[in-house]
């Protein structure tokens, strides 16, 4: 782990260096960033801004630390009035870097925006903007919720109005990013149920809508790596069946199918929480992959929305039934042109290759008409456009190896494309393509050497 330290220790190192050895602010910054930097330091929390050493005297004068000063008499004082610039000043501190936002975190940031929110709680406008300096503040840093701050965020989300919830709805997904704890204490307090009834009543608020979508799926995130095991999938279970989440986001994205950024998020919410064959079917039965294929088919000049139905298709796809219907709808042909129309652009094909090859997986009938719409040679020429990116070699890989495990008859059409050439190429540069390149080449009828990693013999493993 990397070792770190305060602000005040790195600037206490550069008061020194400006002092003792009569250098230059910028000179003792870069001393400074060398020594901690040639011991290992990580400086990434540590602003490192000339300006806040004033007039070259080697006396530090932080500008996020002036602003909470101000911040907290205003509260204490209870000044509205003088409170709009001080807010304005630390949230242009805490959007500049994490460092800024650290160091306010560290001097009772949070606790001040905290006292700030319940002192004028009656007023909306001034909330909004105290809501919004704290989503800069907490950017980053989850760690400073506490139990007030839950409380406090669940209640005042029922009684705010509706310009302030979409800030509440984010500072609430802020706090659960990349932070497990946090995630299951907002879960075990129902806020999923709060959720789900805003998301049902306010389905007319775009803002809102997107901002709780992004809060659900944010609760299905598997991304704390201080836990060894989280609770995604229950927490994906537990949206869809207490949440009703499925049947509420298939009735509202009809009344957003012209704004492809709501939209964008409904269907990245959605793949997150098919975590179950039957939620996959549920879609279905409901005519949710219906919705996908036509949003799909009218935005498919747009890369946002096509990267996200691709990946919701992908999603749905793990059920035997949706990948029968994903080519009855004429979804393979919709993959095929976006594939082609968007082939400079790594995450759609990507996610194109990945579609592919759950359509493809154990199903002759889908891989055969993979090649009768040239699946095949988009997957190929995605792989050669994109040669340094993992992901496409990866899924690419994949797709043309479960489109001719059950059908070899396709392997030569494959082949002469020029695949070997370039798998092999991809499989030099990146180690962790090994297994699934193998597994292309093996299928595909291509030379590849296969290392028998256990020979049944007692003792250590053979290599």
């Amino acid at each position: 782990m990397a070792k770190v330290i305060s602000q005040e220790t790195f600037d206490d190192v550069v008061k020194e260096n400006m002092e003792d050895f009569d250098m230059g602010v910028d000179e003792a910054i870069a001393d400074a960033v060398t020594q901690f930097e040639s011991q290992g330091v990580n400086l990434l929390n540590i602003i490192k801004d000339p300006g806040m050493f004033t007039n070259g005297t080697g006396q530090t004068n932080h500008a996020v630390i002036q602003a909470l000063e101000k911040v907290k008499t205003c509260v204490e004082t209870n000044l509205a009035e003088n409170l709009l610039d001080s807010l304005a000043i630390l949230q242009t501190e805490c959007d500049e870097d994490l460092a800024r936002r650290c160091l306010a975190g560290k001097n009772d940031g949070y606790k001040i925006l905290m006292k700030a929110l319940n002192v004028f709680k009656s007023d909306s406008a001034l909330m909004e903007i105290i809501l919004t300096t704290f989503c800069s503040l907490v950017n980053g840093q989850p760690d400073l919720l506490d139990e007030e701050g839950v409380t406090f965020l669940l209640n005042y989300l029922t009684e705010c109005s509706p310009r302030e919830k979409p800030l509440v709805v984010k500072l609430i997904r802020l706090f659960c990013i990349k932070h497990e704890k946090n995630r299951q204490i907002f879960v075990l307090n129902n806020v999923i149920g709060t959720l789900s009834v805003l998301l049902a009543n306010h389905k007319t608020e775009p803002e809102l809508v997107q901002e709780i979508c992004i809060c659900l799926r944010v609760l299905t995130f598997d991304d704390d790596v201080r836990v060894p095991f989280g609770k995604a999938h229950e927490h994906a279970k537990m949206i869809v069946t207490e949440g009703d989440a499925l049947k509420r986001i298939l009735e509202i994205c009809q009344d957003y199918s012209e704004d492809s950024t709501v939209l964008g998020e409904m269907w990245s919410t959605l793949a997150c929480l098919v975590v179950r064959d039957e939620f996959c079917k549920e879609v279905l039965e409901m005519g949710g992959l219906a919705l996908i294929i036509k949003s799909f088919e009218k935005n498919i000049n747009d890369k946002n929305i096509t990267r996200k139905s691709l990946t919701v298709m992908k999603a749905l796809a793990g059920n035997d039934n949706v990948k029968i219907a994903i080519v009855k709808s004429g979804g393979i042909e919709l993959i095929v042109a976006a594939m082609l129309r968007h082939q400079s652009v790594a995450s759609i094909a990507e996610a194109a290759c990945a579609t592919l090859m759950t359509v493809a997986l154990r199903n002759p009938s889908n891989s055969q008409k993979i090649m009768e719409c040239n699946g095949h040679q988009a997957i190929v020429q995605c792989m050669k456009i994109h040669s340094s990116v993992l992901g496409v070699q990866k899924q690419g890989c994949m797709a043309l190896r479960n489109i001719v495990s059950r059908t070899r008859e396709h392997c030569d059409s494959i082949v002469e494309l020029g695949v070997e050439e370039v798998i092999n190429k991809a499989r030099k540069q990146f180690k962790d393509l090994d297994d699934e390149a193998k597994a292309a080449l093996r299928d595909l009828g291509c030379k590849v050497d296969l290392k028998e990693q256990w020979k049944g013999e007692r003792g250590s493993i053979v290599h």
